[in-house]
């Protein structure tokens, strides 16, 4: 007989509460779940079909290991065994930094990819970490942690109470909100619109968000930085800059007035292709309203001035005394947090402690750049010191389609001593891979959002038990990555739950020590013993949201959070709205806000120089789509077709002018290859601007996505050679990048569009 069972989805950031039907094991139905506290019922086409998602015939049901040069089904065990000879032979003949971990964007969609990753990496030593954050937003972290010493303290605008919201690169009606976890973000727009606020989206194409718009500004990609920057100059030429309660925790405000002296509106005016009276018009509606947001996501990211446009978003806000303000941009405070420790100075921030053997790409936030993969597993010397990666862990990871020019990723692949794939499919990278962990589907796995709650437009927690069980044959994944990291570090064979103990044991043992801590002075032991829950995971868990803001501290605060608490509410917990806290989460070494870091300030001189540029031709934009996430889902019969389809949107000036017409194949040419994809008409993107979706091209041999392969569409990323980066945060530049068009013939198809390197 069908049950209900309740799962928080795990396809995108917005994270909405889920009713699944199931039938026997089968998942076969989804809905919203009306009583999830943060959610409310909503559902987006990719919740919708998490049936399909959960039985794909083509994920794959048991490792793959290797042998005579093919991957064939294999034991758990052997897969193991294997896994710990490739990593420990690579770790003990050329030394840690030799083994290369790659994270992927679902990583934060799991319990697994929260709680066990860190763990890999501190036991590993690497300093060869590579993550999907350099092709998305690692921009934003590295302006967070320069303004306020913390990379992951964002602040998220207060969507449901602001009175105006100013969006740039963002279209959150497809993307259901990135770096603001907000379930049903497109009936929070017309909620604010219906309240009388204001929406004004900055954003080359019209996009469905646009269209939503009191205003749309269709700026020319990339010069984000600089369209901000002129909006910062008008409100200190104007007298509008207003701090209001923000002034005691800010330092630098004369400092920056100095510094965007040269970014009139009119001087910028050019190279945005925005007025210059519309700039004074946006700087001024955003000082005068009651409450205001700014709000800039991947299409300001993932441009040449990235990070100073990330840095920019904040400037706003603070200038405007919107910071830390109910309607404005606030930081939430995630259940599983650490206790707020008392405000004052901190450690700061600090840029650049490594850099990569061959590029010298300086990293952020522990991280290196993803473009610089290739390179450093196929260039044998370069100016650093050490080996070339040798061994490589991908978990959840995609770098051949996600990174720039995957064909030279492809090939570097293929030339490492040892790769294992944590990975659900047999893709475009993980079938490089000498063994392969497959995790099981998303019904037979628990779930909490550890890093979208830090991220979320209200505090809330939730957390969902598996909705069927695991499967005769299949490993949970978060016994997966104990084993992982086991197998990585010289401890093969050692119980999976050590790794569990082991870091309650480290937990505790520093909160015990902590004077600020709930617990401090206690015995750990005795506190170990008072842990709930069925697995290690959930212990952690447990042990997180008791030493957490809401947690009861083990019994310091009776009516604090627990596991077993947050069990008894199956739709969640409310926790309220966001509220001011500065300065709290402050730690930079002044304990203040510090609003002109002299990185930023040394990266300005490169802006300045932006003002003489003069684009010409086409530049090349990405695109998203509401029913797909990366590459994830293009496997799935209900989430492609229709809208989410490869094609290149061209403006009809643009078409006209070349002599393309409608569904004609167009050669596209970038600096890194060139591509072949059917032509789409429409004025949603302004002249002299493309669009092309990115997570394509899934046409390489050696895979088992049977549905992908039908329609492959092919990849943006190809047409990048991965040399141009944001130089703070090593982030890719992906927008507003250079192309050609050459018309071709009808009869060119789709199979025609295999990428093909530029001589």
């Amino acid at each position: 007989m069908p049950r209900t069972a309740l799962r928080i989805c795990p396809l995108c950031e917005a994270t909405c509460g889920l009713a699944l039907t199931i039938d026997g094991t089968e998942v076969t139905a989804a809905r919203g779940d009306r009583d999830d506290v943060f959610s409310h019922g909503f559902i987006c086409p990719k919740g919708a079909s998490f049936g399909a998602v959960d039985s794909d015939p083509d994920r794959l049901r048991a490792p793959l290991v290797r042998k005579d040069g093919e991957l064939r089904e294999a034991g758990w065990e052997e897969a193991f065994d294997a896994v710990a000879a490739g990593l420990r032979a690579v770790a003990d003949r050329h030394g840690p930094h030799a083994v290369g971990v790659v994270l992927g964007n679902p990583n934060v969609h799991t319990v697994a990819g929260g709680l066990y990753p860190p763990v890999l990496l501190a036991a590993l030593g690497t300093r060869s970490l590579f993550t999907a954050s350099t092709v998305d937003q690692m921009p934003k972290h590295v302006s967070s942690g320069l303004l306020f010493g913390d990379a992951n303290a964002i602040p998220v605008p207060d969507l449901d109470r602001t009175d105006h919201l100013l969006l740039i690169g963002a279209n959150p009606l497809e993307s259901n909100g990135s770096l603001c976890t907000a379930p049903d973000f497109p009936g929070r727009l017309k909620a604010l619109r219906a309240r009388g606020g204001t929406l004004t989206v900055v954003d080359p194409r019209r996009t469905r968000t646009a269209k939503l718009a009191d205003r749309h500004v269709a700026i020319r990609p990339g010069t984000d930085a600089l369209l901000l920057a002129a909006m910062v100059h008008v409100l200190y030429e104007e007298d509008l800059v207003d701090l209001g309660d923000l002034a005691p925790h800010v330092l630098g405000v004369d400092e920056v007035r100095a510094s965007v002296r040269d970014f009139t509106p009119e001087a910028v005016a050019a190279v945005c292709d925005v007025e210059a009276g519309v700039t004074r018009a946006l700087a001024r509606e955003l000082a005068a309203a009651p409450t205001a947001a700014v709000y800039g996501r991947i299409g300001s990211c993932t441009v040449p001035h990235g990070t100073l446009a990330s840095w920019l978003v904040d400037v706003l806000n603070i200038l405007t005394g919107n910071l830390d303000r109910p309607g404005g941009a606030l930081f939430p405070q995630a259940a599983t947090d650490r206790t707020p420790r008392p405000a004052g100075p901190g450690r700061g921030f600090a840029l650049g402690r490594w850099a990569s053997r061959v590029g010298g790409h300086p990293e952020a936030k522990g991280e290196l750049p993803l473009s610089a993969l290739a390179e450093e597993i196929d260039t044998a010397t370069g100016p650093g010191t050490g080996t070339p990666v040798r061994a490589l862990i991908t978990i959840a990871a995609n770098p051949v389609l996600s990174a720039p020019d995957g064909d030279r990723l492809d090939k570097a692949l293929d030339s490492l001593d040892f790769m294992v794939s944590v990975d659900p499919y047999l893709g475009e990278t993980s079938r490089h891979a000498d063994v392969v962990l497959p995790p099981p589907p998303p019904a037979q796995s628990p779930h909490h959002d550890f890093a979208f709650n830090t991220l979320a437009v209200r505090n809330q927690v939730r957390y969902t038990r598996p909705a069927v069980p695991l499967e005769p044959g299949r490993m949970a994944e978060t016994e997966i990555l104990a084993r992982l990291t086991l197998a990585a570090t010289g401890r093969h064979g050692t119980d999976p739950a050590t790794v569990d103990a082991m870091v309650i044991e480290q937990t505790l043992g520093k909160s015990v020590r902590d004077p600020h801590s709930p617990v401090h002075g206690r015995d750990p032991g005795d506190l170990a013993a008072r842990l709930t829950g069925e697995n290690g995971p959930e212990r952690r868990l447990d042990l997180m949201l008791r030493l957490g803001p809401y947690g009861d501290g083990f019994g310091a605060r009776p009516d604090g959070l627990t596991l077993e608490r947050l069990l008894a509410h199956p739709h969640g917990i409310d926790l309220g709205p966001l509220r001011p806290r500065l300065p709290q989460p402050l730690k930079t070494r002044s304990g203040k806000v510090e609003l002109l870091p002299e990185p930023i300030a040394g990266d300005l001189p490169r802006l300045r120089q932006a003002l003489a540029e003069r684009p010409a031709g086409l530049v090349l934009v990405g695109r998203r789509h509401l029913r797909s996430n990366n590459s994830w889902m293009h496997n799935i019969p209900a989430l492609t077709g229709g809208s989410n389809r490869c094609t290149l949107h061209v403006h009809p000036d643009d078409a006209g002018r070349l002599g393309v017409s409608a569904a004609q194949p167009v050669r596209v040419q970038g600096p890194g290859g060139e591509v072949t994809v059917p032509a789409e008409i429409t004025d949603s993107v302004r002249p002299g601007v493309v669009s092309l979706p990115h997570g394509w091209g899934h046409d390489r041999p050696g895979t088992r996505q049977t549905h992908a392969a039908t329609e492959p569409g092919v990849n943006v990323n190809q047409l990048l050679d991965g040399s141009l980066l944001d130089p703070l945060s090593g982030n890719a530049v992906l927008n507003g990048v250079p192309v050609k068009l050459v018309p071709l013939p009808a009869t060119t198809t789709a199979a025609a569009a295999a990428p093909v390197p530029s001589p």
